[in-house]
């Protein structure tokens, strides 16, 4: 993948890409003489379609399913928040049309994905990108600076109150009250806890020194499930701190992380701009596009606490009408103006347009084996 150092202009020109409508058709008029019925042209996308995951997705979700239903008023589509884990299990299981998910499919998974893509194979398509925030709920305090090493003392219970001197040493501006911390993490099968976990073991090591896992894994402590649970409990509690993607941390405390010499507060932007320069993930099936995050960058220009989240779907479809909404659907959401309906409801990153690019690639690469059925069939 080609890197793009420049992501700002990138991501501001984004929204100049249009991309071609799907089933439009070439409009016949009819001659001068007596005018001849119209007929509307057959939708494209019709029927039930069910996808679950990354609650990560939620809002985003909500709004591509909206646009999309603008142009497709005859599918009806639902969205379950359940979590990464649920959604690759209810994909993997064929109970579904997609999944999401914060984390690629791992080897295992991609293996067993035969038989629920009808003898083909799954592909993850990276479509949001968001910063994961470290948000709290102290009285009066808006933004901390802390670094992962700090972070992860916190999570493990080494670093117990507020007025700890390692967080007053890195805030000497900041009011800072004798209070309990609280850490909330998720008790759900979590891609934002497999990333959040990732970044800690990859930076802080010593202080972190459990492997990348979608569940938490550290006994005791709070838990709380999907990304609405644990912020909700953040709110309600004062001295509490949770992880969780950006678009639900609103009114929220932040912690601008450490980054090379630095301090980053967490943005759209600084988030996009660790995809860019971080590789792809090798030995893949063809289409898929899972990236390996590179959670060390030292560049200030950099946020590496990011989630990278992906539509899960077949590269094969038996069923033409849930292949060609898969198809339809992920060409919606990876097109410029799927990407600025998600950045605008949930805050994320527009992907570049070379991922744009191969999104709609392996979106066109979808094979499907059968007819449409005869009406009545």
């Amino acid at each position: 993948m080609s890197t793009h150092y420049t992501r700002l202009v990138a991501a501001a020109t984004a929204g100049a890409l249009v991309l071609p409508l799907a089933g439009c058709a070439a409009v016949d008029l009819p001659g001068l003489g007596a005018q001849e019925p119209t007929t509307e042209a057959e939708p494209v996308v019709v029927g039930e379609f069910r996808g679950v995951g990354a609650s990560s997705q939620e809002t985003a979700m909500e709004a591509w399913i909206a646009g999309f239903r603008e142009s497709n008023p005859d599918a009806a589509i639902t969205y379950d928040p359940a979590g990464s884990g649920d959604g690759r299990t209810a994909f993997l299981a064929g109970t579904s049309a997609f999944g999401a998910s914060d984390v690629a499919l791992s080897d295992d998974e991609m293996a067993a994905s035969g038989p629920a893509c009808d003898g083909g194979n799954a592909i993850d398509l990276p479509v949001y990108i968001s910063p994961i925030t470290v948000a709290f709920n102290v009285p009066g305090v808006e933004r901390l600076n802390m670094s992962s090493e700090l972070v992860a003392k916190i999570f493990t219970g080494d670093v117990t109150r507020w007025n700890d001197p390692a967080i007053v040493a890195a805030n000497p501006r900041a009011t800072l009250p004798d209070l309990e911390i609280t850490p909330v993490h998720r008790s759900d099968d979590s891609g934002t806890t497999e990333n959040f976990t990732d970044y800690l073991h990859a930076t802080a090591p010593a202080a972190w020194p459990s492997a990348p896992d979608g569940l938490w894994p550290l006994p005791g402590g709070f838990g709380a499930d999907g990304t609405g649970g644990v912020t909700r409990t953040v709110r309600s509690t004062p001295g509490g701190i949770t992880y969780a993607d950006a678009s639900a941390t609103g009114g929220l405390g932040h912690v601008a992380i450490k980054v090379g010499e630095e301090y980053v507060p967490y943005s759209a932007d600084a988030a996009a701009a660790v995809v860019d320069v971080s590789p792809r993930i090798e030995n893949r099936y063809e289409h898929d596009l899972a990236f390996a995050i590179d959670r060390t960058i030292d560049k200030s220009f950099a946020y590496p606490l990011v989630l990278v989240s992906y539509l899960v779907v077949c590269s094969r479809y038996d069923d033409r009408a849930k292949g060609t909404f898969v198809k339809e659907f992920v060409s919606y959401v990876a097109s410029a103006e799927g990407q600025q309906r998600a950045a605008a409801a949930a805050g994320s990153a527009a992907i570049s347009p070379d991922v744009q690019a191969w999104i709609a690639e392996a979106a066109d690469a979808i094979y499907l084996t059968q007819e449409r059925p005869e009406e009545g069939a």
